[in-house]
């Protein structure tokens, strides 16, 4: 949490915009599919919100990552 709050201060991100409802472990964190159960919460999060983009970014094994942007139609 230390990181996030960090990078969230010094780049002045709104909280309200910023891991809204907690990462991975908050919303579940299944072997295997982390990827698609963030981004499936993140989509419904935005519409809920009526944002037009959400985005998705995970750590994977051997110190690598995955983002995605995506766009909500509508």
């Amino acid at each position: 949490a230390s990181q996030c709050l960090y990078c969230r201060d010094t780049l002045g991100i709104d909280p309200d915009k910023l891991n809204v409802n907690g990462g991975a472990i908050a919303v579940g964190h299944p072997f295997g599919m982390t990827g698609s159960r963030l981004t499936g919460h993140a989509l419904i999060e935005g519409r809920k919100r009526g944002v037009k983009y959400v985005v998705v970014s995970m750590c994977t094994a051997g110190g690598m990552g995955a983002a995605g942007l995506f766009e909500i139609p509508g």
